[in-house]
């Protein structure tokens, strides 16, 4: 190779190294999907007395009325709140539908929350909290909406 041409490739090196650098080249959402692992990819839905949401709320309510749904991280005992460690949200939905949610801090926050909300028919309430160590946990309570 002569001089130039090697120097026009060191360049042509450089600028791909830039351009991976800032972005450039998308990382696509299947590779990005591979890069975690199983426990952080599908919401838990089994018992865990550190993790699994505690929902104290009503059996039935009445439609339209408001009412409070408490959520707490830990069925057995409260999740711990350190700053390698802690609740990152709690989202409250009905069935499928998010109707609230409240982000935690490390330290400062305890994982409780207490929502207050209104339905027009029954089904399931599901609380889901998210944890920074594995994916989110998720349980659900049925509640009964009467006229």
């Amino acid at each position: 190779m002569t001089m130039s041409v090697r120097h026009a490739a060191r360049q042509v090196v450089v600028v791909l190294a830039l351009m991976a650098g800032f972005g450039a080249f998308p990382v696509q959402a299947e590779d990005q999907a591979q890069q975690f692992t199983p426990e952080f990819r599908e919401v838990h839905k089994g018992f865990d007395p550190k993790h699994t949401p505690k929902i104290v709320a009503p059996d039935s309510v009445k439609r339209g009325a408001w009412f409070n749904v408490t959520v707490s991280v830990g069925a057995e005992s409260l999740h711990p709140s350190l700053q390698e460690h802690f609740v990152r949200y709690i989202a409250l939905y009905k069935d499928s539908v998010e109707i609230a949610r409240a982000y935690l801090h490390p330290v400062y926050s305890s994982p409780t929350v207490t929502f207050t909300v209104a339905l027009d028919e029954g089904g399931a309430l599901r609380a889901v909290a998210e944890p920074t160590h594995s994916s989110a946990w998720e349980s659900s309570r049925k509640i009964t909406v009467v006229p």
